[in-house]
């Protein structure tokens, strides 16, 4: 299993030791999210399938010189996400999505959203943006996807909407992606069992 070569086992502990005790000291109304890009590519994605032997099964492809730019926050007790979708995911663009986030929240003191260290997340227009916001950004370790629980939703996402599955237009492609998310209690039951708070610590061995 390829994983960051990077990878520090005691950070990732001491940032699920912190987690859990925002978990047990935080406000009974103030959620905590976790947030992340994805970029998926009009194109195939080939993967496994039930094929007769010696039989080959064609899947057409496509360019993948356009993609869809997602930027998301996963709220880990209601398993929901809140998608937008921009130009291309940046500073700007999260702060439309935070501003989203806590549209949703109005009683809530505080707005926990757990991210990694992307370069925008730590511009000076976050940060500004923070100031007044009753978002409180928690940072990731570096080099430890394994913790931020809205990768496991853009692997499913992918999963669902592009391994083996052929989209002519890109405007087929965009509405196939936005249907996922608009009908995400169809695999509510999936993203319980796969977005659990059961964390893995990688980079251990060697």
């Amino acid at each position: 299993k390829l994983v960051p070569g990077k990878a520090d086992a005691k950070a990732q502990e001491e940032f699920i030791s912190s987690y859990r005790e925002l978990k047990n000291t935080k406000g009974a109304t103030d959620p905590i999210y976790f947030m992340d890009g994805t970029h998926p590519q009009h194109n195939s994605v080939v993967a496994y399938g039930w094929i007769k032997k010696g039989v080959t099964k064609e899947l057409k492809s496509n360019t993948g010189r356009q993609r869809l730019n997602i930027n998301g926050a996963f709220n880990i007790d209601e398993l929901s996400a809140i998608v937008s979708y921009d130009d291309s995911v940046n500073a700007q663009s999260t702060i439309s999505l935070l501003k989203k986030i806590e549209s949703k929240h109005p009683d809530a003191e505080f707005i926990y959203t757990i991210c990694d260290n992307a370069r925008y997340y730590r511009s000076k227009k976050i940060k500004e943006y923070l100031e007044k916001s009753k978002i409180k950004i928690m940072f990731l370790p570096p080099y430890s996807p394994n913790l931020n629980l809205i990768e496991r939703l853009w692997k499913y996402f992918r999963k669902i909407v592009l391994n083996n599955k052929y989209y002519d237009t890109f405007d087929e492609f965009k509405r196939a992606c936005k249907s996922f998310f608009r009908q995400s209690k169809k695999y509510k039951e999936d993203i319980s069992s796969l977005l659990t708070e059961n964390f893995q610590i990688i980079g251990t061995k060697t």
